[in-house]
């Protein structure tokens, strides 16, 4: 993920447990007790509410997990106030996402009201070669995140309207969804713009262009065979809408709507306000002020409409209308039962769930470090190192860990990072090695876990539910798998001496 904003290393985004003399040190037995409950809580949900599990009792089993814990610090000698004030600056690390996730329901929103979204899909219908789709939704999205540096505004901009394009034409949102965070991702962790492009190699110690040429090696490959999978999927694929539907579709759309590349200007702004590296809370809410004048200037009768108060004059009807698709989404009512369904979304209200599973997580994570718990897990997988490539592999299955644990990717690579960065100075690797599998785990995987932030962000932004579109993800999938594979066989694993003797 990336919010476009200064990169930097900032203290808090890690929560560092707190060690005196009245603590007593936690044991790997200690640590794991609430791990294996929250597996064994998040199992218990998955079966019993399946792939509701994420509308509440997910929330439960983090929190009921994160009591667990809450127990074992203070038995370890934690007080409450130590304890809570690791909650607080775990969900503190959160809050600029929760803002963004609120602003992206908003900009939905208005994007529909306006029609820009619905021009999107328009346009999208009459381009898009379904044999091809899948592949191109991941190149576009790839082309564009190198470009801004933001896999979060990718997926909140125009992963919404291909989501879209795909169910009207009958394709599979899930695999629509896979292929438009392979793409995100790939373009995010490739963008020097990126923030976690730029935090990795800090973290590491390293610069950002020695990092991304090393990143090359495990990326390429990882992205060619998502594009591969990605055709094959789509030349095997089957519409379910026939002609006179589709045309159907556009003709409603054209009625509706009327669109036209002037709709895309919501588009455009924040497009450009990633690219000049403007942050991303107040990019996402300039682009919801673009959508909103849109729908003013071009839609005030269907605004006025959507209001649904002939009590009001129409001028107020107008900013009614557009306050409501703010906080509560817009509702279409075009007769047609599956367009309806595909542009009533968007709204602050939509967004609820994922925070309030976002701060359950979080609290969770803020537990295990403060308490010095997740630190004991780390300092045990590092215990296990042998050798070299088994070091870089240990460093993948921590941040994976990690992402899990705290549910926030800055955390995954900071503290991992920092714990390992000695480790891989005394076995005489470079720095860029680290860096690299900081960004092939913790990058990488974190849309692929329900409750993390990223996971979280993907689903309600894209509509589509993290273990659904997961199968999919092709490159998050397999770039580990590479980066793991260079590890075992040593291959593009650079050393400290070599680096010295490259720029000698």
């Amino acid at each position: 993920m990336s919010d476009n904003k200064d990169p930097q290393l900032p203290d808090s985004v890690s929560i560092d447990p707190i060690e005196d003399s009245h603590h007593t040190p936690a044991t790997l037995f200690d640590a794991l007790i609430p791990i294996i409950a929250l597996v064994m809580m998040l199992t218990a949900a998955v079966y019993l509410f399946s792939s509701d599990s994420s509308f509440g009792a997910n929330q439960i089993a983090l929190i009921m997990a994160g009591c667990i814990a809450l127990l074992i610090g203070w038995k370890n000698g934690y007080s409450w106030a130590e304890m809570e004030q690791g909650i607080v600056r775990s969900i503190g690390v959160a809050t600029g996402a929760i803002l963004i996730l609120l602003s992206v329901g908003s900009l939905i929103g208005t994007w529909v009201l306006a029609g820009t979204v619905p021009t999107m899909i328009y346009y999208g219908m009459l381009i898009l070669n379904p044999e091809y789709f899948y592949a191109a939704c991941c190149l576009l999205c790839a082309v564009v995140a190198i470009s801004i540096g933001s896999s979060w505004t990718v997926a909140g901009t125009l992963g919404i309207a291909l989501v879209g394009v795909a169910s009207a034409m009958g394709l599979s949102i899930e695999i629509t969804a896979g292929a438009i965070i392979s793409g995100a991702y790939f373009g995010d962790k490739m963008s020097p713009m990126s923030d976690t492009t730029n935090l990795a190699p800090a973290v590491a110690g390293t610069d950002i262009f020695s990092h991304i040429r090393h990143m090359v090696w495990t990326t390429t490959p990882s992205i060619i065979i998502a594009m591969i999978g990605f055709i094959i999927l789509g030349f095997n694929s089957e519409t379910t809408i026939d002609n006179n539907s589709f045309e159907a579709t556009l003709s409603l759309i054209d009625v509706q709507f009327n669109p036209g590349i002037h709709l895309l200007l919501p588009l455009l702004v924040v497009l450009i306000l990633a690219y000049k590296k403007l942050p991303a809370f107040p990019t996402v809410i300039i682009g919801t002020i673009a959508g909103a004048v849109c729908a003013a200037l071009f839609q005030f009768d269907n605004v006025v409409a959507f209001a649904d108060d002939k009590s009001l004059m129409p001028l107020v009807a107008l900013v009614k209308g557009i306050w409501v698709a703010m906080f509560n989404g817009y509702t279409a009512a075009t007769g047609d039962e599956v367009l309806d369904n595909l542009l009533s979304r968007g709204g602050m209200s939509s967004m609820i769930n994922t925070v309030w599973l976002i701060l359950c997580a979080m609290a969770f994570g803020g537990i295990m470090e403060v308490t010095g718990l997740l630190k004991r897990i780390l300092q045990s997988i590092l215990g296990l190192v042998k050798s070299s490539g088994s070091l870089i592999m240990t460093t993948l299955a921590s941040c994976i860990g990690a992402n899990l644990i705290t549910a926030d990717q800055f955390i995954a690579i900071v503290l991992p990072g920092r714990m390992l960065k000695v480790e891989y100075a005394k076995r005489g690797l470079a720095p860029v090695n680290l860096s690299r599998a900081l960004e092939d785990s913790a990058t990488i995987t974190s849309p692929l876990i329900p409750w993390n932030t990223c996971g979280a962000y993907m689903a309600s932004t894209l509509g589509v539910a993290t273990v659904a579109y997961l199968p999919y993800a092709f490159f998050n999938l397999v770039c580990p798998l590479i980066s793991a594979a260079y590890a075992k066989y040593d291959f593009k694993i650079e050393r400290i001496a070599e680096q010295e003797q490259a720029l000698a």
